[in-house]
């Protein structure tokens, strides 16, 4: 391909959120693309470096990564986007949950109920999984204590895994992706309770490299914008459980960034408290 008057011939998009999303992820990467005449390469993120350096220059990415990343020296990304889920909770913004799960047979009706029980959390990098799960506990003037014992999975479909398999007693799931679960495991309802809700929060952005051209970046932005509005593409956002992309700004993502900062507070108060 022809370099393009940006100088780029290539796009090149990283996924830095679950794999249970990455077709939709891929399809989304794919119309700015065709959009834009561009190429894409489509990759699974794992360093906020490469929005700096070259091997990414726009992804999907979550809102806590975003928020340290914008405190950073450096700044590496613009936002640009974010999902607007389908299901009416929702209530059309780009906003979604952690919802806390247990086995259907388990006692607890509430998270109330979980101390002394133990715990799943996917990382520390997680703000669904990890950052807003501490944020609760604080509000609850509670501290990492409160579980027996915690576990860390790699994933928040690997702490799923450890809560049907008993090896958990509960975690806490991105509702997007716990609705994309059920959408394409429908018996996965009959296995689990949905006992708690934790949130609502910012919804993960779609976010560009900061060294990209500002026209670059905002033909891109259009393209996100504008997908939901052909009817192929809109199919495909609704099987990821998208409704449409918005555009987002940095003020949005002050819930996060309040959040976060309460949490790192505590942490520094007591230097040994951990979830």
């Amino acid at each position: 391909m022809s370099v393009g008057e940006h100088g780029l011939a290539t796009l090149r998009c990283a996924n830095f959120l679950s794999s249970l999303l990455q077709e939709t992820y891929s399809a989304i990467a794919s119309y700015v693309g065709q959009q834009l005449g561009m190429e894409v390469v489509f990759n699974t993120g794992h360093r906020l470096d490469e929005f700096q350096d070259g091997r990414s220059d726009f992804g999907f990415l979550c809102g806590l990564l975003y928020v340290r990343a914008h405190a950073t020296p450096e700044d590496p990304v613009d936002l640009l986007a974010a999902p607007v889920l389908l299901p009416e909770r929702y209530q059309r913004q780009p906003r979604y949950f952690s919802d806390v799960v247990v086995r259907r047979e388990s006692d607890a009706q509430d998270f109330a109920d979980l101390g002394g029980k133990s715990w799943a959390y996917n990382e520390e990098a997680s703000h669904s999984g990890y950052n807003l799960v501490q944020y609760s506990l604080l509000q609850r003037q509670q501290t990492a204590g409160y579980f027996a014992k915690t576990i860390r999975s790699g994933s928040h479909l690997q702490s799923l895994e450890l809560v049907l398999q008993g090896e958990a007693d509960a975690t806490a799931i991105d509702s997007h992706i716990l609705d994309v679960l059920l959408l394409r495991n429908p018996h996965l309802a009959s296995q689990i309770r949905v006992i708690d809700v934790l949130g609502p929060s910012t919804i993960p952005p779609i976010v560009a490299a900061r060294r990209l051209p500002a026209s670059l970046k905002q033909r891109v932005q259009q393209a996100l914008l504008n997908m939901h509005e052909d009817p192929r593409q809109a199919a495909l956002l609704h099987l990821g459980g998208i409704e449409r992309l918005v555009a987002v700004q940095d003020d949005d993502y002050q819930d996060i960034r309040t959040m976060l900062a309460r949490v790192r507070s505590d942490e520094q108060q007591h230097a040994h408290i951990a979830l």
